[in-house]
């Protein structure tokens, strides 16, 4: 029995093989990949590579095992995602894989914004598929915030349209340790975690954080939804993809990311990481 990570060369696909690794031998371990190269990092600690891509579904034929844990972290391409999943549902299924994990969106089956439409039909899938699954339910990752540092500290606002909604969001790595926990532990087939930091925040509290650690006056500017939508696309931000970054600022002013429900921190097996500290991790790259 092996342990898979697919889309292991990602953001969160690496920080989980790193949390494996502090645990687990290189040898039970096994990253699926696209690109061999771009993985040859993770091979050198002893990790085995399996190449396949998710929109190639003959490529999946050899990435599971029988009695594999398999974490299927979701794919980036919106709108192609459903498809893509199946073709992996369906080669664990054929391998008969003992645990199928998918990373899907905090709120499962009631999250009601644009973004959450794929992983609700991931997870039906994958419920339909009859394999023994857990659902991880990530809320926001703190960076999805911190990425555009760069933008924001030239204009010193922070911009957008979620009203006084907060957001609950942890680090990456917060995330990745509890994957790694349900891939190496027990009692998790049949959950469905719903993923998010100890501490919720709103915008306006976040442009204090950075102005406290700057030094500098760094605001928050409510926009109209539409406002919003003209100044991504002014960004360069493909009108389809901003549309779903104005309805996730939507889904945030009623609440539906705000939600601190301890599952994060309990699987994690410590404090999820505050918003300060991924912040200043943030200003030391910038």
């Amino acid at each position: 029995m092996s342990i898979v990570v697919t889309g292991a060369t990602g953001a969160l696909g690496r920080l989980v093989i790193e949390e494996l690794l502090a645990t687990v031998p290189a040898d039970r371990i096994v990253a699926v990949v696209r690109d061999k190269e771009k993985a040859a990092d993770i091979a050198d600690r002893g990790v085995e590579l399996r190449i396949a891509d998710y929109s190639e579904p003959a490529t999946l034929a050899g990435a599971f095992h029988a009695g594999d844990r398999v974490l299927l972290i979701s794919g980036n391409e919106v709108g192609r995602r459903v498809a893509q999943h199946t073709a992996v549902i369906e080669a664990a299924k054929a391998a008969g894989v003992a645990q199928l994990a998918y990373t899907g969106v905090l709120g499962g089956p009631e999250a009601d914004f644009d973004l959450a439409a794929e992983h609700k039909e991931t997870e039906r899938l994958i419920l339909e598929s009859g394999l023994p699954y857990t659902f991880l339910r990530n809320g926001w990752y703190t960076e999805n915030y911190t990425a555009g540092l760069a933008t924001v500290l030239e204009h010193g606002a922070v911009v957008g349209s979620s009203g006084e909604g907060r957001i609950a969001s942890a680090a990456r790595a917060d995330y990745a340790a509890a994957a790694a926990a349900v891939l190496t532990g027990d009692g998790h087939l049949g959950a469905a975690y719903e993923l998010s930091g100890d501490t919720a925040w709103s915008q306006a509290e976040y442009a204090a954080e950075l102005s406290r650690q700057t030094g500098r006056t760094i605001t928050y500017t409510e926009v109209p939804a539409e406002t919003h939508l003209g100044i991504l696309t002014g960004a360069g931000v493909p009108e389809p993809f901003a549309r779903i970054l104005v309805d996730v600022d939507r889904a945030i002013g009623r609440g539906l990311l705000g939600r601190t429900t301890g599952e994060l921190r309990r699987l994690a097996g410590r404090p999820t990481t505050p918003l300060a500290e991924t912040v200043a991790a943030a200003l030391a790259t910038a």
